[in-house]
């Protein structure tokens, strides 16, 4: 699973998601992207099972994975009393705004990778949708 090498802090606060993509809103690498269109947080063991997913429905597609999990999510274990503190890390987390294209595939055709992102946007905790290179 993806997690950061070294972090400057271990801890972070949740913040919040506020406006569009300004980067990342663009299939760069690939010939098809998967958009995200609503705001949210994307766990790294998410991210893995997407991968997964996508590998399997287009198998001769180059795989480029946008997104990495920044961001720590602490949690306290259950039945645990107020007051002791902020708890450890539970996962590692991807933010995304709406716009950000997360994951994109090249070598294959518009149906494998309409199949293939039909089955990685079920796994998804946001709405997305298929996208296409521009060609200026």
């Amino acid at each position: 699973m993806l997690m950061p090498k070294r972090v400057k802090w271990r801890k972070q606060q949740r913040g919040r998601i506020r406006g569009r993509a300004t980067r990342c809103n663009t299939v760069a690498f690939g010939d098809f992207g998967l958009q995200a269109l609503e705001p949210g947080w994307i766990p790294s063991r998410t991210i893995e099972a997407a991968r997964i997913a996508c590998s399997r429905g287009a198998p001769e597609a180059k795989i480029f994975i946008r997104i990495f999990p920044h961001k720590s999510v602490s949690s306290t274990p259950a039945e645990t009393r107020q007051g002791t503190g902020k708890g450890d890390i539970d996962y590692w987390t991807a933010v995304v705004k709406p716009g950000t294209v997360m994951f994109e595939l090249q070598g294959c055709t518009e149906e494998v990778a309409k199949l293939a992102f039909n089955r990685v946007a079920h796994k998804l905790p946001v709405k997305a949708r298929l996208v296409r290179k521009r060609h200026h």
